[in-house]
């Protein structure tokens, strides 16, 4: 079967290629590059001897799409692609909803005009923003709190709208936590555009000599050591994840929701300590002030996709911080 991995070149799109093509499936990707790299696509390839065929286009230029699914007979999508950093939603909303909304319409609009009907969709944990209780289930209270988390929300609800007026359609959308770590080859890895949003490749470049200090935002919250507390899940578990949706959706599921998470939280301060265990190294760090939106916890309780999905993340943090730093280690000026 082929699978059109959209945002194929980005961090988890990428690994998620990895994992398509070892497991046997056709790939076809689209990327616009705006925040990711063809480099990344070559090493997908190196590592799997497997070939991608990717077409450098945005998904709103709908004449460019529609011929992709002309030249190939998809089977299935996997929709990565969108603008995806909290912070400049804030200061930049229209684009965001331009780009992640209309983006996504404009996919689903060729997929019917193609008669392609499965589709697993990459949201987010932003969608249930301050959380009503932890651990995290699928049917806790969703209230997203800034223009990035309500785009994952709206595409959501207008996938489900589009389920209950055609149930032909099958969708998976998978609610993933903090994605971190790289392929253990250190080959492909989160190459940020800019100052990093996440915590991991901050600390990452910190070690690696291109950031200074390690910016703490908040130490003063109701958590043990005052620092946030985050589920962390490695990227090739996240990987795996998309490839157990993917055979899902096949068996005619119509709509169904996962959280996918390790179902544990980790502190600011415990990854920096296992990232100082994993590059041998005192990360250099400052107490700086608590970002807005920012919560105390989140994690989530991830065993709906175990029972369903037979899905399980498998890798510490021991393991994510290791990775990550090989990646970093190897690549020290990401894929430039």
């Amino acid at each position: 079967m082929k699978i059109l991995v959209t945002g194929g070149a980005g961090y988890i799109g990428s690994h998620t290629c990895v994992a398509l093509l070892e497991h046997g499936w056709d790939v076809v990707a689209v990327d616009n590059l705006l925040n990711s790299s063809r480099e990344s696509i070559k090493r997908v390839e190196r590592i799997t001897g497997g070939r991608i065929h990717f077409y450098q286009i945005d998904i709103l230029n709908k004449p460019a799409l529609a011929n992709i699914f002309r030249q190939h007979k998809i089977d299935a999508v996997i929709h990565f692609a969108g603008l995806k950093a909290v912070g400049e939603s804030v200061e930049i909303p229209f684009q965001y909803y331009h780009n992640n909304i209309t983006g996504t319409l404009i996919l689903l609009d060729v997929m019917k005009e193609n008669n392609v009907r499965h589709l697993v969709f990459s949201s987010s944990a932003t969608v249930y923003g301050d959380p009503d209780r932890l651990p995290i289930q699928e049917d806790s209270r969703l209230c997203a709190t800034n223009p990035y988390g309500r785009t994952k929300l709206f595409i959501e609800e207008i996938l489900k709208d589009i389920h209950s007026s055609d149930n032909s359609w099958n969708f998976a959308l998978l609610r993933y936590f903090n994605p971190v770590g790289a392929h253990e080859t250190g080959q492909i890895g989160e190459d940020p555009l800019g100052p990093p949003n996440n915590l991991l490749p901050y600390i990452a470049q910190v070690a690696v000599g291109r950031m200074p200090h390690l910016n703490i935002f908040g130490n003063d919250y109701d958590t043990p050591d005052g620092t946030g507390i985050r589920d962390y899940i490695h990227v090739v578990d996240l990987a795996d994840g998309h490839l157990k949706a993917l055979s899902k959706i096949f068996t005619n599921p119509g709509i169904a929701v996962y959280n996918l998470g390790s179902g544990r939280g980790h502190s600011v301060m415990e990854m920096l300590h296992a990232f100082e265990k994993a590059c041998e190294k005192k990360i250099p760090f400052k107490i700086a002030p608590r970002r807005p939106g920012d919560v105390a916890s989140c994690y989530a309780d991830p065993s709906k996709a175990e029972k369903e999905l037979g899905w399980k993340a498998l890798k510490s943090i021991d393991d994510m911080c290791k990775d990550t730093w090989n990646w970093q280690r190897i690549n020290p000026n990401g894929y430039k």
